[in-house]
């Protein structure tokens, strides 16, 4: 397990400033859930995490890693981060082995043999284990996505980031998504979760992070953040977002 902290991260594109001073700690096999509209900067925060976009300014350490350091090798430090974006970025040209096993052998050096027990266990671990030689084109959304986290958890990573895994899929395959992601929250492993499904974010979540504007407008415990928010914005956002969704005790007027 590892910690993921977070200093001062700016990032601009352009004249548009998109992180603007984040702070953000993440304890050894803590699960963070990261919530906030749409343009807010949490995808291109995870983005710095794992070092696909330089920041502007400010630091990001897992473990005792500086990541931001020009001078350390980001392959090495990816080989301990699973990463699941919006976007399965499964190879299409390849069957489902093969999309697990490729990284394993290629970047994480495993013997051929070893890499194929490795991938049929987490395939089990997901539900699709009779998928193995299936293409993505044959499967699914839910289930390439589900091909997408057993291909994460294939490396045994400290760190698990999520980008909103569920935001591609239609409405009826997200739950099968869900069910797995929630199974593998129960890991001890580090994870940082965007997502727009607050019930999940409650359930599965250690601490909540609401992030609006390029900045963490409020963070705590799960019920806390959606239940009895402080700030003005994070009422605002969880009001639109959960709409009727609020149980008969909680008063909605304070929202």
């Amino acid at each position: 397990m590892s910690t993921v902290r977070v200093a001062n991260l700016y990032k601009s594109f352009g004249r548009l400033e998109v992180l603007k001073g984040v702070n953000l700690y993440v304890k050894s096999g803590e699960k963070l859930a990261i919530i906030g509209p749409s343009g807010s900067g949490k995808s291109t925060l995870l983005k710095c995490i794992i070092g696909l976009v330089k920041p502007d300014k400010g630091d990001i350490f897992i473990d005792n890693v500086r990541v931001t350091d020009p001078k350390t090798n980001l392959i090495e430090v990816r080989k301990k981060v699973g990463v699941v974006f919006q976007s399965n970025n499964l190879f299409y040209h390849l069957t489902v082995l093969k999309n697990i096993t490729l990284p394993l052998v290629k970047v994480h050096k495993l013997p051929e043999e070893k890499a194929i027990k490795v991938a049929m266990k987490v395939l089990k671990e997901v539900g699709l284990e009779d998928k193995v030689n299936s293409y993505p084109a044959e499967l699914s959304g839910g289930q390439q996505q589900r091909v997408a986290i057993a291909r994460a958890l294939a490396i045994n990573p400290k760190v698990l980031l999520m980008d909103e895994p569920t935001s591609a899929l239609d409405p009826e395959l997200i739950d099968e998504v869900l069910e797995v992601i929630e199974k593998v929250s129960r890991k001890r492993i580090t994870m940082i979760i965007v997502t727009h499904e607050i019930d999940f974010a409650e359930d599965i979540s250690d601490k909540i992070a609401f992030l609006d504007n390029g900045v963490i407008v409020e963070e705590g415990p799960p019920h806390e953040i959606i239940f009895n928010p402080k700030k003005r914005r994070t009422r605002e956002f969880l009001r639109r977002v959960l709409r009727k969704k609020f149980p008969v005790s909680v008063n909605v007027s304070a929202f």
